[in-house]
């Protein structure tokens, strides 16, 4: 029992290293020009199969990383959307969304990967699918994506889609950009991830409700 237990506690801190590699490595380099092999020494496993032995596919190990932070992050959505309540301020519903993402980053401390890794996955149409899924397994969010649909203007539904593409843009690629600055020691608009959100929600809420220019045809 007691070597089943010691096993069982180095294949969980062998995962962890591997997760933490390659995190860090597809944030800073890409998923696809970053090979298993890499991800197995950055790790310090002499078995270049590793990954493939602890994850699966690249997909998977994708998956995975995504899992690693999930938990927190469903937990901060759900405190916000407990405080949101039934509110009908598209402002509110826009907080629920953008904050919980940089909230986790501010408590692991500098630096992290994980914003650059969400904004490295989008990029990949085949990727971006796991990650929307992902997301969308999430109860909060879907309920958070329920409540600003209510809320908004009644707007042409190729616009709703199209500032619905803007939003998602905004909230992963300004979060990879403030993380990256970090990373590297540079200036950076605001002094901290709470801030850095205040500013994100300003914009995506001004965003939501800006006139729409109608069509010349």
């Amino acid at each position: 029992m007691a070597g089943g237990t010691v096993r069982a506690e180095q294949v969980s801190a062998t995962r962890e290293l591997i997760l933490t590699a390659a995190e860090r490595l597809f944030a800073e380099r890409g998923v696809y020009a970053v090979s298993n092999r890499q991800v197995s020494e950055a790790a310090g496993q002499g078995n270049n199969a590793a990954v493939g032995y602890h994850f699966g596919t690249k997909a998977d190990l994708v998956r995975a990383i995504m899992r690693k932070h999930a938990a927190r992050i469903e937990e901060i959505r759900a405190r916000l959307l407990a405080a949101t309540g039934d509110s009908t301020d598209v402002r509110d519903w826009v907080d629920c969304l953008v904050r919980p993402v940089p909230e986790h980053l501010a408590a692991l401390g500098s630096p992290t990967w994980f914003a650059r890794f969400c904004a490295q996955v989008m990029t990949d149409p085949a990727l971006r699918s796991i990650m929307v899924e992902e997301s969308l397994s999430s109860p909060s969010l879907r309920q958070i994506i329920e409540g600003l649909n209510r809320c908004l203007p009644d707007l042409p539904a190729e616009v709703r889609a199209e500032r619905g593409e803007m939003a998602r843009h905004l909230i992963v690629h300004m979060a990879a950009e403030r993380e990256r600055a970090l990373a590297e020691n540079t200036p950076t608009p605001r002094s901290s991830w709470h801030d850095a959100s205040t500013g994100l929600v300003d914009a995506v809420v001004g965003m939501w409700l800006a006139p729409v220019t109608p069509t010349v045809t």
